[in-house]
């Protein structure tokens, strides 16, 4: 039983802690933004270099053109520089579109951002989840050198974001490297950035799954983490070959291996492909010419962007 005493040093404990976790998110919120576009990805892929194109297509009409680059949000240094290819098509756009802009960091709001993604008062993680996922947590945090204090105010739906971004940036990956990022500070002054979503309705997406998925979410992540950084190596060669077809055939295998996370898989990658195809019809039926930045993972599978640009009868080419 704690003391008046105790129980006060504990309560300012736990004030510092959500004290340093809330100047830690203000501080690195464009890393964040960044870590909510990053586990679309990285989560599904093992992958080898075979073929010797981009990850890049081009969707062309009468009046418009559309290049489609698959991105990676973590990449190191000597992905730079990019083939000549994917430069040019950029340097001859008129528009960048990305999923979400995360260059203006003062758009967020960050009092909204915290109420989503951490518990408030004694709410906390281990309230949340079963023992079993609390003790694997538990175990990835430790291996990472992170006191258990920092996660357990988070929801999972964020740590399932933090912790693989946590494991790739200590192997060296850098979301100030990211393709988004690349291109997005390349654009400041010389194009208009358009969106095909926002920060806010990703974040929303995340925050809005039942406590249930967000754990099942939390344990795919989870699953395997020490072996990330291996994968991402390859899916980065298979990246700069343009190696669509590997990259499909590991994320067909991943999915089918754990049946339970579809319908996830469903809400956070199907229907968003949807949506965003959408939004890049309407670029093919306007003038001038676009470069699209799209997250690797929601280009390819028969549910991809790519083939439903295709169903719709529009001519795509890899570049």
């Amino acid at each position: 039983m704690m003391t008046g005493r105790t129980s006060h040093t504990h309560k300012i404990r736990i004030r510092e802690i959500l004290g340093k976790m809330r100047r830690q998110v203000q501080k690195q919120s464009h890393l964040f933004c960044i870590f909510l576009l990053a586990w679309f990805f990285i989560c599904f892929f093992a992958v080898n270099a075979q073929s010797q194109k981009n990850f890049l297509w081009r969707a062309q009409t009468r009046s418009s053109t559309v290049y489609i680059l698959g991105s990676i949000h973590l990449l190191k240094q000597d992905v730079y520089p990019l083939n000549r290819a994917i430069e040019d098509a950029f340097e001859k756009s008129d528009f960048l579109a990305v999923e979400a802009d995360v260059s203006d960091i003062s758009r967020i709001d960050m009092g909204g951002l915290l109420g989503k993604a951490l518990y408030q008062g004694s709410d906390a993680l281990e309230d949340h989840v079963s023992r079993d996922t609390y003790g694997i947590v538990q175990k990835e945090v430790e291996r990472l050198g992170l006191p258990i204090e920092f996660v357990n105010k988070q929801k999972p739906w964020l740590l399932a974001l933090t912790l693989p971004s946590m494991e790739l940036m200590n192997a060296g990956y850098d979301p100030n490297l990211g393709i988004d990022k690349y291109f997005l500070t390349k654009a400041q002054g010389s194009k208009k950035i358009l969106e095909l979503e926002s920060v806010d309705y990703q974040i929303d997406l995340l925050a809005g799954l039942s406590d249930n998925e967000q754990e099942l979410l939390l344990l795919y992540e989870l699953k395997d983490l020490e072996a990330l950084t291996q994968e991402v190596d390859k899916l980065v060669g298979a990246w700069k070959s343009g190696n669509a077809r590997t990259v499909e055939s590991f994320m067909t295998k991943s999915i089918a291996d754990e049946r339970k996370f579809y319908p996830i898989y469903e809400k956070l990658i199907i229907v968003r492909n949807r949506n965003m195809v959408s939004k890049i019809e309407r670029y093919l039926q306007l003038k001038g010419i676009y470069f699209v930045v799209i997250g690797a993972g929601h280009l390819i599978s028969n549910k991809g962007i790519i083939q439903l640009l295709k169903d719709r009868g529009y001519s795509v080419e890899q570049l």
